[in-house]
């Protein structure tokens, strides 16, 4: 926290930590703040002790970046620490520093921007600030335990299939239905918050298959009607979800990173069937919590989700473009 006495950032940090542990067991202890861009994000108090502190980032997603399927090419993310107890007024006044300093730096209204600020789902009382300043709720990082709703050991044999479907783990062959399904994910995405038109997303994922299919057991299921393919799900192990593994206090955590269901086979089973495949494995590899991505405005993923016994732990509050934000 560059400027910010170590008293006081401790003092922060450890109020922070208390808010979030009362309010969701799965948030990790926050860590330090980004370095960031250097803009100086402080509030304080009536008496000058600080209670709120914030640092920005400028983030430049690569070109052929798989990331740009669901991100801006260039972010303003601002990651926020806000001792309390008025959370909702510490938070407000971060939120209004930060646009003055987004609105000072060149291109920072352009199209293919946002202003991203990554909030605790079950900490609620900054949500009040995100909506009054024009952030909408897009991506949600939801979590399944380890376990969750008892032994679901040999589940997956256990739950019916539509008759003529089939479950079955994918291996170096299939990289092109793999492929092909994996787009349909990203196209059906660009409705909620994800991003159409991209170059080079077809390149990016076919390396990132390629990469998930290499292993004695991939981590990835296809589900085929009379052996058309028709559902696909592809997760990472612990080993390649270290990226996102820092947002939850337990570990091992692994990474489910796309799950498709053709139109016609939807509400049929298919999709549970292949959950359950993933969460066998999992289990069995003592991984602790399982993560994943959804869009907020889908309406079909909350509610499937929530049946596979997943729950909400962060969401992605944005204006696109960056210069949206009030």
């Amino acid at each position: 926290m560059s400027g910010v006495s170590k008293d006081a950032a401790e003092s922060i940090t450890a109020e922070v930590t208390r808010r979030w542990h009362v309010a969701d067991a799965l948030l990790p202890a926050p860590g330090p703040l980004p370095a960031g861009c250097g803009a100086q994000l402080t509030v304080a108090g009536p008496d000058g002790t600080l209670t709120a502190v914030a640092s920005c980032e400028h983030i430049e997603m690569a070109p052929g970046s798989l990331d740009l399927a669901w991100s801006a090419a260039r972010q303003f993310k601002l990651t926020p620490r806000i001792q309390g107890p008025d959370v909702e007024g510490g938070l407000d006044r971060l939120l209004t520093m930060w646009r003055k300093h987004v609105a000072g730096v060149a291109g920072h209204a352009g199209n293919d921007s946002a202003a991203v600020v990554e909030w605790p789902c079950r900490d609620v009382e900054g949500t009040a600030a995100l909506l009054r300043h024009g952030l909408a709720p897009l991506g949600v990082v939801a979590a399944r335990r380890a376990g969750r709703g008892g032994d679901r050991a040999g589940a997956a044999e256990q739950r019916g299939l539509p008759e003529g479907v089939t479950v079955r783990r994918a291996g170096p062959a299939d990289i092109e239905a793999v492929l092909r399904l994996g787009l349909a994910v990203i196209r059906f995405d660009a409705h909620f918050g994800g991003v159409a038109g991209r170059t080079g997303l077809d390149a990016a994922l076919r390396q990132e298959a390629r990469a998930m299919l290499a292993g004695p057991r991939p981590w990835t299921w296809l589900a085929e009607r009379d052996g058309r393919p028709v559902g696909m799900l592809a997760a990472q192990y612990p080993e390649a979800a270290r990226w996102i593994a820092p947002m939850v206090s337990q570990a091992p955590a692994a990474y489910n990173m796309l799950t498709y269901v053709a139109v016609e086979e939807r509400a049929s089973g298919v999709g549970a069937a292949m959950v359950d495949r993933l969460h066998h494995d999992a289990d069995a590899a003592g991984v602790a919590v399982m993560l994943l991505h959804y869009e907020q405005a889908n309406p079909l993923s909350a509610p499937f989700w929530s049946q596979q016994r997943y729950r909400p732990v962060w969401t992605s509050w944005e204006a696109r473009p960056a210069g949206a934000i009030r």
